[in-house]
């Protein structure tokens, strides 16, 4: 095994024990990336009960659809975009609807040469992404927090890049005004 794979792949070996039915093979690589990939579902749906469902569906995926994976990237990124699609399908199921793109914002800020203070704790950010609206929260998450750029999540979701990219405006609007309004 090269390098390259080796770096990519740091889990191969249980990988090729999953594949070959080993139960505790399974159980060790869900153990290895259960709270991240949970994480990730959570700030896509924004609900407890459904993460659980997307985590648990996105590795039953997974395992059932390891002869597909053949190792070009690392399995946690593989597993990831499982996770954000059944994330996104989970949405999709709320018939998840975004705000048309006609609708128009004036989204320039003035320039500021102060620096400034962060004035708000993680609690009060992470409830203020929570009361986002689903579509502007899961365009919001993909693009700040899962590094995903706007072509990437227009394909992931379905849309527009141009959608994709006035979501991102009007949910960081949204979230300012949360926090500015103390609404938490």
């Amino acid at each position: 095994m090269s390098l390259k794979a080796t770096v990519l792949n740091p889990h191969a070996e249980l990988i090729e024990q999953c594949r070959q039915g080993s139960r505790e093979a399974h159980y060790r690589l869900y153990k290895l990336y259960a709270k991240s990939m949970y994480n990730i579902g959570y700030r896509i749906v924004n609900n407890t009960g459904e993460a659980e469902d997307v985590l648990q569906e996105a590795f039953i995926s997974a395992f059932r659809n390891l002869e597909y994976y053949r190792g070009e990237a690392s399995f946690g990124s593989w597993l990831k975009r499982i996770v954000v699609n059944k994330a996104i399908n989970m949405l999709h199921k709320r018939r998840l609807e975004y705000i048309p793109d006609d609708e128009s914002f004036d989204l320039a800020e003035p320039p500021d040469t102060e620096e400034k203070v962060f004035p708000y704790s993680v609690d009060q950010v992470r409830k203020a992404i929570g009361a986002l609206p689903d579509g502007y929260r899961a365009v919001l998450s993909l693009y700040l927090l899962e590094g995903y750029d706007h072509s990437e999540i227009a394909e992931i979701l379905g849309i527009s890049e141009s959608t994709s990219k006035s979501q991102f405006n009007r949910s960081k609007k949204k979230l300012r005004n949360l926090l500015e309004g103390g609404k938490l």
